[in-house]
């Protein structure tokens, strides 16, 4: 990855962790495993309040069009590592009532569903209301929820620059789902705990108001999508936009200017939650909810 503190900088109880299911597996770590587990309290433990529920909770859809919306989300932003991961994921989860290889092959509601969120994830898009008209509201709230957790993920795989090893996507995949997008407590426990009623909201809030070297006013403003000062504007401009177009360089050149990478990592971190929060925003005040 292009912060070398995602690959060794976690506290000493992830890197057990790491090595003991490594060495269990035989395939080293996928990258989303020890991003979310670098610093925990920042977002992760926010993000999978959210996620656990949303993926492999009560829901409408099942667990295998639920992978085949994140599947949708990873091609809109272009992630290759994410589109690559959920449809193999849609075909664990699923009772093949989808084909991740045949989009023909997903229910008329779950394709609407997906149109609607590519309006939604869109950059500079509008959401069209009109291409869910004839499913309820609740459901598309439930994808709504989905995408959330993909806007940022796919932002963050792209700016990080995530890679899919030898022998990764089988045993990464499969343990993502039989644990349910969840993680034990004790990688992620740490930090104050925010509580502001509702899973969106703790998200919303945490990564503003975690304990980190970026000031929380940068960060306040990186959530909100307002003006910052260079060059975190440009840089976060194109993680919010267009991350599969940041690159090697990128990185290297916010580095070389003196910042350091845990101010990198905080400053993606914002603009993506900061992204993906202001789709769902928009989507929900699409549907009128």
């Amino acid at each position: 990855m292009r912060l070398s503190i995602l690959e060794r900088g976690h506290r000493r109880r992830a890197k057990l962790f790491l090595s003991a299911t490594s060495a269990m597996s035989r395939v080293d770590s996928p990258d989303i495993v020890r991003t979310l587990l670098y610093r925990p309290e920042f977002m992760t433990r926010a993000l999978l309040d959210h996620t656990a529920p949303a993926m492999r909770g009560p829901s409408s859809w099942t667990a295998g069009e639920r992978e085949y919306l994140a599947m949708g989300t990873a091609k809109l932003h272009e992630c290759p590592f994410c589109i690559v991961t959920h449809a193999e994921l849609t075909r664990i989860a699923g009772d093949g009532e989808v084909d991740p290889d045949e989009p023909a092959s997903a229910r008329p509601e779950l394709r609407a569903v997906r149109a609607f969120l590519d309006t939604v994830s869109r950059p500079g898009g509008e959401p069209d209301a009109s291409l869910v008209a004839d499913v309820p509201a609740p459901e598309v709230l439930e994808a709504l929820r989905v995408n959330l957790v993909w806007d940022v993920v796919n932002r963050l795989a792209n700016a990080f620059g995530f890679e899919l090893r030898d022998g990764q996507l089988e045993s990464g995949t499969q343990a993502l789902h039989r644990f349910g997008y969840r993680f034990p407590g004790f990688l992620l426990s740490g930090g104050p705990k925010t509580d502001h009623g509702d899973v969106v909201e703790n998200l919303r809030h945490v990564v503003v108001e975690a304990r980190g070297v970026t000031d929380r006013a940068l960060r306040a403003t990186l959530v909100a999508g307002d003006p910052v000062a260079e060059p975190w504007q440009t840089y976060a401009d194109t993680v919010r936009a267009a991350s599969y177009r940041v690159t090697d360089a990128d990185v290297a050149a916010l580095l070389a200017a003196g910042h350091s990478e845990d101010e990198v990592f905080e400053v993606t971190v914002a603009a993506a939650v900061g992204a993906a929060l202001a789709a769902f925003d928009r989507g929900r005040k699409a549907l009128g909810t």
